[in-house]
């Protein structure tokens, strides 16, 4: 990527993943008062001052990590201060300076990276003289602030911008847009009376746009199923943390990479278990924070493990991405432990899928090991033939024949011994394809009949991956006041 790179460095429970969120606007990273919390790296794209730059959240550095947990955190901080051009070291006003705040200085001393030394929790004036204590860590400048507040972030960011690499060209030319933000919103109100008008003089073949600037995936899955270990397997490097502890992911993970031209953005998220083992504060806001990683993907990975076969929460993930309008795949992870499981096999899979997810059988499913890589590099075709379903739009020629078919083949049920007609549909907008029929009793078709609709949109047209939205509308006669 072309942009500079600034990472957020410093002990545990210093206020880092405060501050990230305070850079980037919203909050992305989990905050919380207990240490460790943020353990992989996290990225987002960030602007201040005029200038655009990567910003990297790590875990806290511990000089001297006891536990295996602990010794993977490092590394993965060790992985961004790497990466960075400017390191941002927190430190703590409150619990003042400590040995450990001198040997993460020692560390940094040794990257030859642009350091900002950046004193947090100084809420106001009367507590920065608790900064005094850091001029001995050995960095030329301090900044205090206060990231829970907002205090002095104007000053700490023009430090952090001033030491950035001069602008690139490449960095100019980087595009931000987001590719769902031009698609139609509003639905018309009434057609053409003219069965020509709908029928005729439109092209016959369905139409996919160009693939986004970045294609958004979420990999998905319950705790301790390998979702990490297959989002490094797609990068091709250990940029996640992995461990065999469950719930070792806390945070939604972006990893930007690019891959034969095409730009991703992989989104490695917290396992999501049952509500009802959900009985700590904290898990409650990592699962949160998954859920709403499906909102901003176009394409989720839902991982499942061969070795225990699809559970209730399965099936409840899959039921979320539907009902969030984004495209699915099934990856039935592990299959490399399967040989020596009698009852497990292709078969027995499928059947397992068609009586648990019987509301996304459209979902293509892959079997795959993402520890040794079997299956893997089938994965991002099948994103690209998914978000090409998801990204289908018809014509309303071609759509309305489809519907006159539809109906000539079986008519909608009649209600209160009255006919309920549907007179000509059109689509609103794609990911996901979404439809509106329009009806003298829009209230009278019943879900039966819709499930006919959707069903027979997805054979006559391949909508591999993608669920349908079916909207159904009162007409507006012709010369009615409008609403």
């Amino acid at each position: 990527m072309s942009l500079p790179v600034v990472a957020i460095v410093g002990r545990p429970n210093v206020g880092k993943s405060t501050l990230f969120n305070r850079i980037i606007g919203f909050h992305k990273a989990v905050v919380h008062d207990r240490p460790g919390v943020t353990r992989d790296r996290l990225y987002e794209l960030a602007e201040a001052h005029g200038r655009r730059f990567m910003l990297i959240d790590t875990g806290g550095l511990e000089p001297r990590p006891d536990t295996t947990l602990l010794q993977a955190m490092r590394g993965q901080v060790l992985i961004a201060l790497d990466e960075a051009d400017v390191i941002v070291f927190v430190v703590d006003a409150r619990a003042g300076f400590t040995p450990a705040d001198l040997e993460v200085a020692d560390l940094l001393r040794r990257t030859d990276k642009a350091v900002v030394l950046a004193v947090n929790k100084v809420d106001g004036p009367s507590h920065e003289d608790l900064a005094a204590d850091f001029w001995q860590v050995g960095i030329d400048e301090l900044f205090t602030f206060s990231a829970a507040h907002g205090r002095g972030m104007w000053e700490l960011l023009d430090a952090v911008v001033s030491r950035l690499p001069e602008r690139t060209a490449a960095e100019d030319d980087e595009d931000f847009d987001d590719p769902d933000a031009l698609l139609p919103q509003d639905l018309p109100a009434i057609l053409p009376e003219s069965p020509s008008e709908l029928l005729d003089g439109e092209s016959e073949a369905p139409t996919q746009a160009p693939l986004p600037h970045e294609l958004r995936i979420a990999v998905i899955g319950r705790p301790n199923i390998g979702k990490s270990t297959l989002v490094n397997r797609l990068l091709g490097e250990a940029r996640h943390l992995v461990h065999d502890m469950p719930g070792t992911t806390m945070d939604p993970i972006d990893s930007p990479v690019e891959i034969d031209g095409q730009r991703y953005l992989l989104v490695d998220t917290a396992g999501v278990r049952r509500k009802s083992k959900i009985d700590d504060r904290l898990e409650r806001s990592v699962s949160l924070r998954s859920i709403r990683s499906i909102e901003r993907c176009h394409v989720a990975l839902l991982v499942v493990d061969a070795t225990e076969g699809l559970t209730t929460q399965d099936a409840k993930l899959a039921e979320l991405v539907i009902d969030r309008g984004r495209a699915l795949i099934v990856l039935i992870n592990k299959w490399d432990l399967t040989p020596d499981l009698e009852e497990v096999n292709s078969r027995s899979i499928e059947e397992e899928l068609r009586i648990k997810l019987p509301h996304a059988m459209w979902a293509p499913h892959l079997f795959i090991s993402a520890k040794t890589g079997k299956g893997v590099h089938r994965i991002l075709p099948m994103v690209h033939r998914v978000f090409s379903s998801f990204n289908t739009r018809l014509s309303t020629g071609r759509l309305n024949r489809f519907l006159l078919d539809a109906v000539n083949a079986h008519t909608v049920p009649q209600r209160y011994h009255r006919p309920v007609r549907l007179y000509f549909a059109t689509q609103a907008r794609v990911r996901p394809p979404t439809f509106v029929f329009w009806s003298n009793t829009p209230e009278g078709v019943p879900e039966s009949y819709k499930r006919y609709l959707q069903n027979n949109l997805r054979e006559q047209f391949d909508f591999e991956g993608t669920p349908l939205k079916l909207h159904f509308r009162q007409r507006r006669k012709p010369g009615a006041p409008k609403d």
